[in-house]
C-alpha cells in the first residue's frame, strides 16, 4: 500500500528505543517518554506546490502533538506536519 501525505506533511515509520541489557542480564528501562525519531516513508508538497526539503529514508526528530497516527503492515506511522520536524539526522 502506497500512502502519499497531502500539503505540507510528512508520512514517518517511528523508531522506538529498545532496552539495554547489562553484561549480569539485568534490563535497563528506557524513559516512558516516547522517543520523537522516526524514517521518513513519504511526503507531500510545499503549500507553493514545490517539493518538501526531505526524502524517503531521511531520519528526522519532530515534535508537536498534532500527528494522526496510523498502522501500516503492522508498524506505527505518523502523519506530522513539516512545521513539526525540527531536524534530520545524518
Amino acid at each position: 500500500m502506497k500512502i502519499t501525505p497531502l500539503g505540507e506533511r510528512v508520512l514517518i515509520e517511528q523508531v522506538f528505543q529498545t532496552e539495554e541489557r547489562t553484561k549480569s542480564g539485568l534490563y535497563i528501562p528506557k524513559s516512558n517518554e516516547e522517543k520523537k525519531e522516526g524514517i521518513v516513508i513519504s511526503v507531500g508538497t510545499l503549500n507553493n506546490g514545490q517539493p518538501i526539503p526531505l526524502k524517503m529514508g531521511d531520519k528526522v526528530i519532530y515534535g508537536g502533538y498534532t500527528s494522526e497516527e496510523i498502522e501500516i503492515e503492522g508498524k506505527k506511522h505518523l502523519i506530522v506536519e513539516l512545521k513539526d520536524i525540527v531536524a534530520r539526522i545524518e
